[in-house]
């Protein structure tokens, strides 16, 4: 019967293409699989969602598995998530439990172009010009060059060294500084290390390529901002918390800030009445820094055969 057979849940799969980016044929005859596209953020109903569940494959942190969310799934026994890491999943609570927690292939790529494409469609004002093109208009604002502006890179690491690389073909001026990054690093990316407090004085974009950790968390707030030029850019394609969301929301209002151009949020899906939504120097993305053709299939199809490979195990 389908009831004895491990139940597997995909979760968040929010564009209903999981199914079809991946072969997962192997897995008929062996497990159920289910596809859920919309999110549950209220932590109860997670849990009565997932109880059932054999096998959670979770999308990155769409839906965070902690310790009071795992310790409530008495059936789990194995969970995929995409990419290398996943801080939203509690390891040590899986471990305890005897919960085997597997990972994906990943490509930096799509979101090195992604970064790309917020950087200059606000400097181009693309969204407005498209939006003011469609109800009829026409030119309607200045863009701004990138040749000779200040590319300041929060971060030089695998993501970040690149977007430097790509700043330098723009014949922009690069400069970068994170905690633990040497002048020897950032020259062999073409940067410049600057002291952080610099970083901010000096950029006319300023992107951040870090990943979220208690050091990171917050660790642009209102100070920092205050730093910055008001004609400077912010853009964020890592993730949200690493910004004091407020204090950027404040800073936007005010127009302390030129623009910001965002991809990552403190809470995702986005709230609909988020200021993000509404703010005119605001250019927002759902977080689709990742979302890419290739890097879906890598996703997907790793998934597929992790859930094999355990089934096979078991056998």
């Amino acid at each position: 019967m389908l009831l004895d057979l491990p139940q597997v849940a995909i979760l968040d799969d929010y564009q209903g293409v999981a199914l079809g980016m991946a072969d997962w044929s192997p897995l008929e005859g062996r497990a159920v699989i289910t596809v859920f596209n919309d999110h549950l953020s209220i932590e109860n109903a997670v849990v009565d969602r997932l109880r059932p569940f054999n096998v959670l494959c979770v999308m990155r942190e769409r839906t965070p598995l902690p310790r009071s969310v795992i310790e409530r799934l008495p059936n789990l026994k194995l969970i995929v998530s995409t990419g290398p890491r996943n801080a939203s999943i509690d390891g040590d609570a899986a471990r305890e439990r005897g919960i085997a927690v597997m990972h994906t292939g990943y490509s930096s790529q799509p979101t090195i172009e992604m970064t790309w494409a917020l950087i200059l469609s606000s400097v181009r004002n693309i969204a407005s010009e498209n939006a003011s093109l469609r109800s009829g208009g026409w030119q309607r604002s200045i863009g701004e060059d990138l040749y000779g502006q200040t590319l300041a890179v929060l971060g030089l690491g695998n993501i970040g060294s690149e977007v430097a690389r790509i700043g330098r073909a723009f014949g922009m001026k690069v400069i970068a500084w994170s905690q633990n990054l040497t002048a020897e690093k950032a020259q062999e990316s073409g940067a410049t290390l600057v002291s952080k407090d610099d970083l901010f004085r000096r950029a006319d974009i300023l992107t951040i390529h870090l990943v979220l950790s208690d050091r990171s968390r917050g660790l642009i707030g209102g100070r920092e901002l205050a730093l910055m030029k008001p004609t400077a850019r912010l853009i964020n394609s890592s993730r949200g918390p690493i910004v004091d969301e407020a204090a950027l929301i404040a800073a936007l209002a005010k127009r302390r800030l030129a623009a910001a151009a965002i991809d990552v949020f403190d809470i995702e899906p986005l709230p609909g009445d988020h200021p993000f939504r509404s703010l005119d120097n605001v250019l927002a993305t759902p977080h689709i820094g990742y979302v890419g053709r290739n890097l879906y299939e890598t996703f997907y199809r790793d998934s597929a055969v992790n859930v094999v490979r355990w089934l096979d195990e078991l056998a």
